[in-house]
């Protein structure tokens, strides 16, 4: 820092000349506390430098420990793997991850196991031409996995896949885990970059283009689709940038001189299609209120309308007197002859933690695999339904099972919306 950064931090009436001609009790006096101000002011700026530079250590660190990872497993075959229900920041970077890691002639496949569903999330990888792939687990079992020397995991840790069991029993090591979650266990991982403060995994990724382990150039097509989507990943978990911090909003500013701002306009126009907008209907009309929480359940949808019930959640919270939303359904996904409760929370009470409600609401399973969990503002959980599932083609077996599955939810929900009320309420 310059040696006079300190006294330029004063006001102009209080400058060196001044100080020496002035007596100390005029000093004293008249300008104590505007001394006392300008020094606590120094002292921030100070400790926002030491923080600055920290973090930016912190992640020269990182990038250094990525680029001896990725030296090491030259010219390999890596296994790309996202949630089973990937969003825009999900997405997008793992495709950054994959144009990085293209640069140590190392070929990855970007797979999921669920499905696209929402709109937004199919058009943006329908106009980008995004190399992500639906493996089922079906068809992970019919795979040969030996060509794969590790598995990376991207914006999540693995709890949210059905392929990760079948990973391991592969034996195949995980080599790279990248996410901005909390930690959700033990990760025998060769390299971690695990950063809760980050408000999307996108930013991570950005950081590391802005590092120089892949030089972005706008005259590459495929440079510039990748920075559009990570721009779009960047903006869905951040609220459209209104839960953006320092980082993001510098992220922003670096892809802002490669994305398409017309792309991305496209992606975003995208419009609800007739069955997300029947089950945002049928949100509004079961939807019980409560001390400012709505919370709705939507009955049965099929397994590619699974995307419907966030964005119900989205609608929900938008209404008066309403802070936080919660939408659910049960799911069927008749390709794996599987159903599970699907649900998703949305809201805009700073003070409510979405992770820690839903984990306080629904717990864990016999594994200790807590059945959701969130980030700030948006959380979501998937309860098995097992034994009971299927036979749906019984409309009273089907409908008695999703009155019992209905219940038991909101009685989960409403014992942290209204602890004092312990009445099952079956009207």
């Amino acid at each position: 820092m310059p040696s006079n950064s300190l006294t330029s931090s004063f006001p102009d009436s209080l400058n060196d000349e001044h100080i020496a001609a002035a007596p100390s009790s005029e000093l004293v006096g008249v300008d104590s506390h505007k001394m006392e101000a300008s020094s606590q002011n120094t002292s921030n700026r100070l400790s926002n430098s030491r923080e600055k530079r920290w973090v930016e250590s912190s992640t020269e660190l990182k990038v250094s420990e990525l680029r001896q990872t990725l030296e090491r497993h030259r010219s390999e075959r890596q296994l790309v793997i996202i949630q089973d229900f990937p969003d825009p920041d999900a997405l997008a970077s793992a495709w950054a991850y994959q144009l990085i890691a293209q640069q140590y002639h190392i070929q990855c496949d970007i797979v999921y196991a669920g499905t696209l569903s929402h709109q937004e999330n199919i058009a943006l990888v329908k106009l980008t031409n995004l190399p992500a792939k639906r493996w089922g687990v079906q068809t992970l079992k019919e795979r040969d996995l030996s060509a794969y020397k590790g598995c990376v995991l991207i914006d999540n840790q693995g709890t949210t896949s059905q392929l990760m069991p079948l990973v391991k029993q592969a034996n195949i090591p995980i080599a790279v885990v990248i996410d901005h979650h909390k930690t959700q266990g033990d990760l025998d991982a060769e390299f971690v970059d695990l950063r809760p403060q980050a408000r999307a995994t996108a930013t991570i990724l950005t950081q590391y283009l802005q590092a120089g382990l892949l030089r972005l150039d706008g005259g590459v097509s495929e440079h510039v689709k990748c920075a559009t989507a990570l721009m779009h990943g960047l903006r869905s978990d951040t609220n459209r940038l209104m839960q953006a911090q320092e980082e993001d909003f510098l992220a922003a500013g670096y892809l802002s001189r490669f994305y398409d701002p017309q792309l991305l306009n496209a992606v975003l126009q995208t419009a609800r299609s007739r069955r997300v907008m029947d089950v945002i209907e049928r949100a509004l009309k079961n939807r019980l209120v409560q001390n400012n929480f709505s919370i709705a359940g939507v009955g049965y949808l099929r397994y590619d309308d699974r995307d419907a019930i966030p964005q119900a959640a989205e609608f929900l919270v938008t209404e008066e007197n309403v802070h936080t939303a919660v939408v659910y359904g049960i799911v069927h996904d008749e390709d794996e002859e599987l159903e599970v409760v699907i649900g998703s929370l949305r809201t805009n009470k700073l003070t409510l933690d979405p992770d820690e409600f839903i984990k306080e609401a629904f717990g864990q399973d016999n594994n200790g695999r807590f059945f959701g969990g969130g980030r700030m503002m948006a959380g979501g959980f998937e309860i098995p339904i097992g034994f009971l599932g299927s036979f749906n083609d019984n409309a009273e077996y089907a409908k008695m099972k999703w009155e019992v599955f209905d219940i038991q939810i909101k009685q989960k929900l409403l014992r942290l919306v209204n602890p004092k009320d312990k009445v099952i309420n079956t009207d």
